[in-house]
């Protein structure tokens, strides 16, 4: 690739710790809701027990370290960490509103944060697809827990299998010219190779890795959102939206028409509903 096309896709991604952490904040609601599907899926498949203490990466505004805190009560404990400190500010927040004590929030990045004890358990729903030095990143995730401890953790499957994605994007190619993605580069779809994630976690010290396959539906830009909603989301809450931004108003409108024309076709009583992969990765320590 040329080093402007390198360029291009370096300012794809996600600065989580300033402007994207500030627009997942501002969005929470949408995310959330609609990435909540698959976020459940993985709770349920990791299945935690009353007294174990887990450790939440890239826990974001702390949905999910909220809902393990109650899982594990009173007598577990959860550290959520988070590269946003805007994002971990507003879990604190909502943990206090939620009256949580067995809960706490770390500003860090998982990848170098180093924790004065190991705990049972590690998750990360979509929080580890962003780390600039993945080898580095989860060996250090691997010193987290304690030996024999498991992880769970959910990724993105390949754009292709994700229409709420891949679609958008083919509307954007009709009118911009977009990077080509960089395999495995720092982004939601970094890990969507089972072999490499396997890899991965292999090089880190974990075993017992398997890799199961979610597919399912997900409402784009949340319960309820209508195609203009969905659209106004995806274009300025999706990272991949910012290409439009500076194109000339014609074509601005141009791809917020087809785009919400698309998101019109998955209109549904629940909202814009679309099919999403993901893979669920379980290993142990």
């Amino acid at each position: 690739m040329s080093e402007a096309g390198t360029a291009a896709q370096a300012a794809l991604v996600e600065d989580w710790a300033g402007a994207m952490g500030e627009r997942w904040l501002a969005n929470l609601d949408r995310f959330e809701s609609m990435i909540g599907p698959v976020g459940e899926a993985l709770m349920e498949h990791a299945a935690f027990a009353p007294g174990e203490r887990v450790v939440d990466i890239g826990c974001g505004a702390g949905g999910t370290s909220l809902e393990i805190a109650r899982r594990v009560g009173t007598r577990g404990e959860v550290l959520g960490i988070d590269i946003s400190p805007a994002l971990a500010h507003a879990a604190a927040s909502r943990a206090r509103q939620a009256a949580i004590s067995n809960v706490r929030f770390l500003t860090a990045d998982a990848a170098t944060v180093q924790l004065d004890s190991a705990f049972d358990r590690l998750f990360s729903r979509f929080g580890t697809m962003f780390f600039t030095d993945f080898a580095a990143a989860f060996t250090n995730l691997h010193r987290m827990i304690r030996a024999s401890g498991r992880a769970d953790l959910a990724v993105w499957a390949p754009a292709r299998e994700n229409p709420w994605i891949a679609d958008m994007r083919a509307i954007l190619e009709r009118y911009i010219e977009l990077p080509t993605p960089v395999p495995r580069a720092p982004g939601p779809f970094a890990l969507e190779e089972p072999d490499y994630v396997r890899t991965l976690l292999a090089s880190a010290g974990f075993r017992s890795i398997a890799i199961e396959r979610w597919r399912g539906q997900q409402l784009v830009g949340g319960a309820g959102a209508s195609p203009a909603d969905a659209a106004d989301f995806a274009l300025n809450g999706l990272s991949l939206g910012d290409a439009a931004r500076d194109q000339p108003q014609d074509v601005r409108l141009r791809v917020t028409r087809e785009i919400t024309e698309l998101f019109a076709r998955h209109r549904t009583a629940a909202g814009i509903q679309m099919s999403a992969t993901a893979w669920i990765v379980t290993a142990r320590a």
